[in-house]
């Protein structure tokens, strides 16, 4: 590796000032930040950054690279004298043992960079439904608290006409070199820096609406299109609906979850719709024309005669939209034949006629007796 290759990972110039380095870093980590960019080189690109940076940004370790490389940086270069190693000192630390140590005794590495911008909470919203509602979509506006940046300051936390500064003791990294005795001896640990808690920037007079967080509780509102044929549980996603995100990171994700309301008329399974019918003895013996509802009107079904209970008839395309696919599922017409629980006399004689031509005999039709005709003359 040739001492340039640092700054060509962050599209700097050798003779870039410190500022011009912290700038593209903060640009470039925010790009390739993994929580953010999903694409598959994302994650090696942000650790070659953050490699470059944690050399680059400090006057140090800059000055140490720009003459020996990356072996200098890192503690390794050789000093003048006879053959002799030096880089044990100074703003290295223990060199390449530093990372080892920092692993056992709370260093971070790039991953756990604390000023990286972060990806706000997603959050979650229940939609109510009527059946209708699910069936054929649906726009409605929606409100919800979430965490937004603060209208008074714009997000960065300090008061209107001040500044935010660098931190004058991490330097803007968020993060401290500390000093700690251990069984192996005086080690140098990474530690989150006591002043800006880790976020690089001090604020010396903060906003009086957020308090220097650079978000505040809002009501947002929202409109939802519901996509024609959800069903209870489904869930969208709506992006950026969540709470705000750190270090100028990007607003979370809403889902919003649906919860429909059963139909006193119909039983739903996806696509599919069934109705029960209840259908009179002598429609169903005879055959009949009936009228059934659907969720897209009324349509005329014709019963063919001698239909049994149970039997299912279908309507092509009269069921739900399919979410997955084109065109609606059907509706199924379950027959539920209905036996009248009262006869007239009229309706009763018939039914017995009815008996005595299809050669059946029930108990009901035994001999009529002494006290049957006592009875019909007392009526």
């Amino acid at each position: 590796m040739n001492n340039t290759e640092y700054y060509e990972r962050l599209g700097v110039s050798k003779s870039a000032s410190q500022d011009e380095i912290k700038k593209a870093y903060r640009k470039l980590s925010k790009q390739y930040h993994p929580d953010i960019n999903k694409e598959a080189s994302a994650e090696e690109k942000y650790k070659e950054i953050q490699e470059a940076y944690e050399t680059l940004g400090d006057p140090q370790t800059r000055a140490a690279y720009d003459q020996y490389g990356s072996a200098g940086a890192n503690g390794g270069g050789f000093g003048g004298g006879a053959g002799g190693f030096s880089g044990f000192g100074g703003a290295g630390g223990f060199g390449g043992f530093d990372d080892i140590f920092s692993s056992f005794f709370g260093g971070g590495g790039a991953q756990s960079n604390p000023t990286a911008p972060r990806q706000g909470d997603d959050l979650q919203y229940r939609i109510n439904l009527t059946f209708e509602e699910a069936i054929f979509g649906v726009e409605k506006e929606i409100s919800y608290n979430r965490e937004q940046a603060c209208h008074t300051c714009h997000g960065d936390g300090a008061k209107p006409g001040t500044k935010v500064e660098t931190c004058h003791k991490c330097g803007g990294h968020g993060q401290v070199q500390v000093a700690r005795d251990t069984p192996l001896g005086r080690v140098m640990t990474t530690a989150t820096c006591d002043v800006c808690h880790g976020t690089g920037k001090e604020i010396k007079e903060k906003c009086p609406t957020c308090h220097g967080t650079g978000h505040e509780r809002q009501v947002h509102k929202i409109k939802v299109t519901v996509p024609a044929g959800v069903e209870t549980g489904q869930q969208m996603r709506m992006n950026g609906g969540g709470d705000a995100g750190k270090n100028d990171g990007p607003y979370g994700d809403l889902y919003v979850i649906f919860n429909v309301a059963a139909s006193k008329q119909f039983e739903r399974d996806g696509s599919e719709i069934f109705y029960e019918m209840p259908l009179e003895f002598v429609q169903a013996a005879l055959g009949d024309e009936v009228e059934i509802p659907t969720v897209h009107g009324a349509v005329k079904l014709k019963i063919p005669a001698g239909t049994q209970t149970g039997q299912n008839f279908r309507l092509r395309g009269k069921g739900a939209p399919k979410l997955r696919g084109t065109g609606n599922g059907d509706q199924h017409v379950i027959v539920n034949i209905v036996t009248p629980k009262k006869l007239n006399e009229a309706q009763k004689d018939a039914l017995k006629a009815f008996a005595k031509a299809s050669g059946q005999t029930v108990s009901s039709q035994k001999p009529e007796g002494f006290f049957d005709k006592l009875k019909k003359e007392f009526k």
